[in-house]
């Protein structure tokens, strides 16, 4: 049976989060990094390890907790309610989860055990300039050379690059439509050149260029053409941790534009007493309750999947919670900068930190389209 009440513990991890993200990631502190070349905070992410927050939901076996998808949900509801960026997601979640689904004994025992300590950061090299997140928008090539790879391609928005040890990266080896393998490739090798792209968000990304860099064959994750059905797999709880974020950013965003509709008067009455407004911001609460109830079910589907072939079902639910939330997050901050009025979109004022991260997000982990084709595959094949 379906439960969506929080545990006592799950309530403790709330607040202990949300206390480390008051105290490492207030609004002076995310402004300070905004565009810089680290994008985020070492006390804070020296915190996330210090409390095995790195290692949540990795195996007990290499140092991490053995949460749940579900305590996952919590941790990132309060690190998108701050904003606090962290590369927690392409690390401990994509990069890890690549390595554990299909990885070797080897990769499993180094890269994972340091990841869960905070010790190492890995990062996803996925995306590609105009190509799409599906299967086909990786063009980037491995081509066989020996007992090595020669790797030749270009990567966009890759988040954290500059912290990377090393870079989880996709590329084709094949014609057909799923030829992807992934490849542990070290940022600093003969080859490789990376640069700083600016994003609404202003997040650390980078663009990376790979001009025959040599890769051996023990730095591929899993068997000869398995990379898509590793990656796919590992997204589908990427999709619900980066619904929880956004529903975190839609509630605290709604939360500071209610309150402002309080205490901001305009013909002698507060902004919330106005009737249209008011129906805005209660249409808002409505869609961020019931963004929040399909993320804890999708959450909870995905622990309940564990060990059993039920792919499809899960798959819709991460997409249809990744597309309900990010739309949310959105609409939601798009109608609070209407209420805020012209002082909501310029810097001193938090809500439009939260505009530009909703609209960068919503493009994010599988954009709107590639949700769009999971659902609609999940219904109709």
């Amino acid at each position: 049976m379906l439960n969506l009440d929080f545990t006592e513990e799950q309530d403790m991890l709330r607040e202990m989060v949300r206390g480390l993200c008051t105290k490492y990631a207030d609004n002076e502190q995310i402004r300070e990094i905004e565009d810089d070349p680290l994008g985020y905070s070492q006390d804070l992410w020296d915190q996330l390890a210090e409390l095995g927050l790195l290692g949540l939901m990795l195996p007990e076996e290499y140092g991490g907790a053995g949460s749940s998808t579900l305590d996952g949900v919590v941790l990132y509801e309060e690190l998108g309610r701050s904003i606090a960026p962290t590369p927690h997601l392409e690390s401990c979640v994509m990069s890890a989860g690549a390595i554990l689904a299909a990885g070797s004994d080897s990769q499993k025992s180094d890269y994972v055990t340091r990841i869960a300590s905070g010790e190492t950061i890995l990062v996803p090299a996925w995306l590609e300039p105009d190509n799409s997140f599906g299967p086909r928008g990786v063009q980037m090539t491995a081509a066989a050379s020996g007992d090595s790879f020669v790797l030749n391609g270009t990567k966009e928005s890759v988040r954290f690059g500059s912290s990377a040890e090393r870079l989880v990266v996709l590329a084709r080896t094949g014609d057909a439509e799923t030829d992807v393998d992934l490849f542990l490739v070290d940022p600093n090798a003969s080859g490789v050149t990376m640069q700083q792209r600016m994003s609404i968000s202003s997040d650390a990304r980078y663009r990376v260029d790979f001009h025959d860099v040599s890769v051996s064959k023990a730095d591929r994750i899993g068997a000869a053409g398995t990379g898509w059905a590793t990656w796919s797999a590992v997204m589908d709880q990427v999709m619900v941790l980066s619904a929880a974020n956004a529903n975190g950013g839609s509630e605290y965003a709604l939360e500071i534009t209610v309150q402002y509709s309080k205490d901001r008067e305009q013909f002698d009455k507060p902004l919330g007493a106005f009737q249209a407004l008011a129906h805005d911001m209660a249409n808002a609460k409505t869609a961020v309750d019931g963004s929040k109830l399909l993320n804890y079910e999708a959450a909870w589907s995905l622990g309940k999947a564990a060990g059993r072939d039920t792919e499809q079902p899960v798959t819709k639910l991460a997409a249809m919670s990744k597309i309900f939330a990010c739309n949310t997050y959105r609409d939601t901050t798009a109608m609070a900068e209407q209420i805020f009025g012209g002082v909501g979109f310029t810097v001193e004022y938090e809500i439009q930190l939260y505009f530009r991260r909703a609209k960068a997000l919503q493009g994010s982990y599988n954009d709107t389209r590639r949700c769009e084709d999971l659902v609609a595959a999940a219904v109709l094949d």
